[in-house]
């Protein structure tokens, strides 16, 4: 199981602020292979189908942490909820951010859980707190994964916490994930200092 630790700094943003991820962004998500170009360093976050914890454990050193911005009973977007074939109910959100060294933001982090999905040996996710989701799903060989969507994120949309995005375009990919005859969809948005080129390796 990957490991992290608990954020212990004041947290990036006020964990009450609202999220407003994909809101207006119903057409900005687009399979992989029909998105626009992203540049070469991004490529290897976007595409790669493996556990994003694990690369970014990897990444830091074992120094990765998870801080929780919010969790919350709500109703995801429309984009959310066509993706997942949902109707009007409620779900489960959850809005992380995962830090590198010197708590410093890398991945913003959105996971949408419908209440259906949260019974049986899912039922425990309700409660992940600051350990990730990935360290979670991964562990199960019976994991599947729907295609890769990808989007181009720019700060005018709000698509994420306006503390979190700045004036930067981003980068973000989503997919639905099943395990146990369940779905959760989950979104994550890479944040330009995991690109910088200080913090590169081969990894």
């Amino acid at each position: 199981m990957i490991q992290s630790h608990a954020l212990q700094s004041r947290p990036a943003i006020s964990p009450g602020t609202p999220g407003r991820f994909a809101r207006r962004g119903l057409g900005l998500w687009q399979p992989a292979a029909h998105a626009l170009s992203p540049p070469p360093a991004i490529k290897p976050w976007l595409f790669d189908d493996g556990s994003l914890t694990a690369k970014l454990r990897k990444r830091s050193a074992g120094q990765l942490q998870v801080q929780v911005l919010r969790q919350y009973w709500g109703q995801p977007t429309l984009s959310e909820r066509r993706t997942l074939q949902l109707g009007r109910g409620r779900a489960l959100i959850r809005e992380v951010l995962l830090l590198g060294p010197n708590a410093t933001p890398w991945v913003y982090a959105r996971s949408v859980f419908p209440a259906a999905s949260l019974t049986g040996r899912l039922r425990h996710l309700r409660k992940l707190d600051s350990r990730p989701l990935g360290g979670f799903l991964f562990r199960h060989r019976q994991l599947g994964r729907s295609p890769m969507q990808i989007a181009q994120l720019p700060p005018h949309e709000r698509l994420i916490p306006p503390a979190v995005q700045g004036d930067d375009m981003l980068w973000g990919r989503r997919s639905t994930f099943f395990l146990f005859g369940k779905s959760l969809l989950v979104s994550e948005v890479f944040l330009p200092a995991l690109l910088d080129s200080r913090t590169q390796h081969h990894d």
